[in-house]
């Protein structure tokens, strides 16, 4: 038998990402509950950011895309 301490050559480690030290919303430090956030306050408004389209994720709009669907009625 192997001694359980020893490490078998295939294993590897997994790196661990760093958590966010602080809120990105009000820069208080993190609480581990609502990562990565400080509180459930800031938890919400960033949701609410979402929801409300607040945040959005740039894209390039292709020309003619949305009349190749109105062709097809």
């Amino acid at each position: 038998m192997t001694d359980s301490k020893s490490k078998s050559s295939n294993v590897v480690a997994l790196k661990t990402a760093k958590k966010a030290e602080k809120c990105p919303i009000c820069s208080k430090k993190t609480v581990e509950r609502f990562a990565p956030f400080c509180s459930k306050r800031c938890s919400d408004l960033d949701l609410g950011k979402w929801l409300g389209e607040g945040y959005r994720i740039p894209s390039q709009e292709v020309a003619g895309f949305e009349e190749s669907f109105e062709e097809e009625d």
